[in-house]
């Protein structure tokens, strides 16, 4: 996650706080295509880059960043790679030196998470139910030995910056993490989220926080209908990311992207994925981008059921 306040005094009138928080606070890229199919979303207003230039829309934004061309979408992620690697394997750099926000951020997605478990999966709380839960751009495993490994059993993580993933694995080793023999780090999956499959029903959860907007909005809709199969029935997805205001904010140094969220609900739209709870984040500096939490479930909403109108149920009955 990366949290940069630079520039902020300067482009805050236009909603740019620069803050890219890595465990990477929102970002995720649009433009590009699915079958040939191109994937619009439909924008309440332009959005701006990280030295302000303003784009009418997030088409135009996604057709000079990626366009159509397959070789500029894999420069697109080869540089988003490439920044990470030059950051340090720590708290601080994966959080752009705002380590402080470490506290907060894991109290947060505590009592989100606290909530989500004690409605969709009560039986774990007396260990009838095995919790397995993905931890998707894990990082330096921050979120993962903070807050999942006390909850689940077992936890995987995802990440494709091998630095911060080797430090992961070292962290959370038997020897160096105090955790009970019922709950450990089972993978270690060294990945990109645009080419990752899950094992088919593995998850109860998968935790996808602060790095989705280094996706192309193609690559977002494609990674979430794959990622559905690894769900178990009644799993959820937990999204965790920065917001803008409006629209959108492109971090040109890191290749990622924050959405608004009607943004964001626009891509949920089109993974076929419905909104379970939301909640902001609360206790963050000022200077930062907000930040807000998804549960994302596949069912189906719920149809209203319909009843006779209380006029006609207690109309007289016809005398013969």
């Amino acid at each position: 996650m990366r949290l940069h306040s630079i520039l902020y005094s300067e482009l805050i009138a236009k909603d740019f706080s620069f803050a890219s928080v890595r465990r990477r606070l929102a970002k995720e890229p649009f433009d590009s295509r699915q079958n040939q199919t191109r994937i619009r979303v439909s924008m309440e207003k332009g959005g701006l880059d990280s030295a302000g230039r303003e784009f009418k829309n997030a088409e135009e934004m996604w057709r000079e960043q990626v366009g159509e061309d397959q070789s500029k979408k894999t420069e697109w992620y080869r540089q988003g790679i490439g920044y990470w690697e030059g950051v340090e394997a720590s708290a601080n750099g994966v959080l752009g030196g705002y380590g402080h926000v470490n506290e907060p951020d894991i109290m947060g997605s505590e009592a989100f998470l606290n909530t989500l478990l004690s409605e969709r999966f009560p039986d774990a709380a007396n260990s009838q139910r095995h919790l397995v839960v993905l931890d998707c751009g894990s990082g330096i495993g921050r979120v993962t030995k903070n807050l999942l490994i006390r909850y689940f059993n077992e936890v995987d993580l995802l990440e494709p910056v091998s630095h911060f993933l080797e430090t992961a694995r070292e962290s959370l080793a038997p020897e160096n993490h105090m955790a009970s023999d019922m709950h450990k780090a089972a993978n270690f999956l060294c990945v990109p989220l645009q080419e990752f499959t899950p094992e088919a029903g593995r998850y109860d959860i998968i935790w996808v926080q602060w790095c989705i907007g280094h996706l192309t909005d193609d690559d977002f809709v494609s990674f979430f209908k794959r990622a559905k199969v690894g769900l178990k029935p009644g799993g959820l997805f937990v999204l965790k990311e920065n917001i803008a205001r409006t629209g959108f904010v492109l971090d040109t140094e890191d290749r990622s992207i924050t959405r608004s969220d009607l943004y964001f609900k626009e891509l949920f739209c089109q993974c076929g994925l419905q909104i379970y709870k939301s909640k902001d984040q609360k206790g963050l500096p000022e200077e930062l981008f907000a930040v807000k939490m998804y549960a994302l479930t596949t069912d189906l909403p719920k149809k209203a059921h319909r009843t006779k109108s209380k006029v006609q149920a207690n109309r007289p009955g016809v005398i013969k």
